[in-house]
């Protein structure tokens, strides 16, 4: 008969695997920090390859015991995933959802409670990266990107396609006269993220001068070119998904009919391991519906 490691150590590998730290996996599973290495002593007996290392002042998780972390990792997410399949009191529990700043901010915190009133047993969780294909949070249950990154144990699916064009907010396009003439920004203040190459690649399209594109202000956060759009400081190259509303409202305008449209998008990924999670799947049904009647989705035809 095969010997299987106890599922305490079990949990206090993957814990100290995903959290860094003895401590904080001991203060995660609510026990003493000898207690976890005990856990793992036993554990480096069943297994024959040591656990942890030192490295200076720091003990370390060591590359062999890593890997077979993520596998237990998995492994626990199956358990859970079956547990809450055969429960019979509904749908209940915790999600990690992973997404970009901008994408909660402009939309899912401004929807999600309609998850919550549908789902009032589910507890969620919501991070953010500002790596926007980041999909290697262990944490996490499924994530939202912009853009995507083939990653092993990972499914992606599409789930926005996405444009940009320049937004004013009408304050600031009042400041000119013929402002559907693109030669116009010059003269304007161009409110860039991170670095030029949206503007110069829409100059470029609008057959202006990219060199026209470095100018202006630049910024490293989208919410912050957001809220200098809404000021009035300026015009900036936005998403017409997450912006779509504010132009629909009349809050932003758009002076121009060029847009990019980007090779890229919105993604839907999830580890393989998580596919299967009742909790999982509502949520992406309730996403996917939610976008469509926001009228985001509809260009998909899903």
């Amino acid at each position: 008969m095969k010997r299987y490691p106890s599922i305490q150590a079990l949990r206090a590998i993957e814990s100290v695997a995903r959290n860094g730290a003895l401590w904080r996996a001991a203060s995660e599973l609510n026990v003493t920090r000898s207690a976890v290495s005990h856990q793992l002593r036993l554990l480096e007996r069943d297994l024959g390859f040591k656990i942890l290392e030192r490295n200076g002042n720091e003990t370390e998780i060591t590359p062999r015991a890593r890997a077979y972390a993520e596998d237990v990792r998995r492994a626990l997410n199956m358990i859970s995933t079956s547990t809450q399949r055969l429960s019979l009191n509904g749908l209940s529990g915790r999600l990690t959802i992973s997404a970009p700043p901008g994408f909660v901010s402009a939309w899912l915190s401004i929807n999600l409670g309609d998850f919550l009133a549908q789902n009032p047993e589910v507890v969620l969780n919501v991070i953010s990266s500002h790596n926007l294909t980041d999909t290697s949070n262990p944490e996490a249950d499924t994530f939202i990107t912009f853009g995507m990154e083939a990653r092993a144990h990972v499914v992606a699916e599409t789930l926005l396609n996405v444009e940009f064009s320049p937004l004013c907010s009408p304050a600031y396009l009042s400041r000119f006269k013929n402002f559907n003439d693109p030669s116009i920004l010059k003269s304007a203040t161009l409110l860039h993220m991170a670095d030029f190459a949206d503007w110069e690649d829409w100059m470029r399209q609008a057959g202006l001068p990219a060199e026209h594109a470095r100018r202006g202000i630049c910024y490293s956060d989208m919410n912050i070119v957001y809220n200098a759009v809404m000021a009035g400081e300026g015009i900036a190259i936005g998403d017409t998904v997450l912006w779509a509303k504010d132009v629909q409202s009349g809050k932003l305008m758009r002076p121009f009919a060029q847009s990019l449209h980007s090779d890229s998008g919105y993604f839907l990924c999830t580890p393989e391991e998580n596919l299967d999670n009742p909790i999982v799947i509502e949520f992406h049904k309730w996403l996917k519906t939610r976008l469509e009647v926001s009228g985001l989705r509809h260009e998909l035809g899903a």
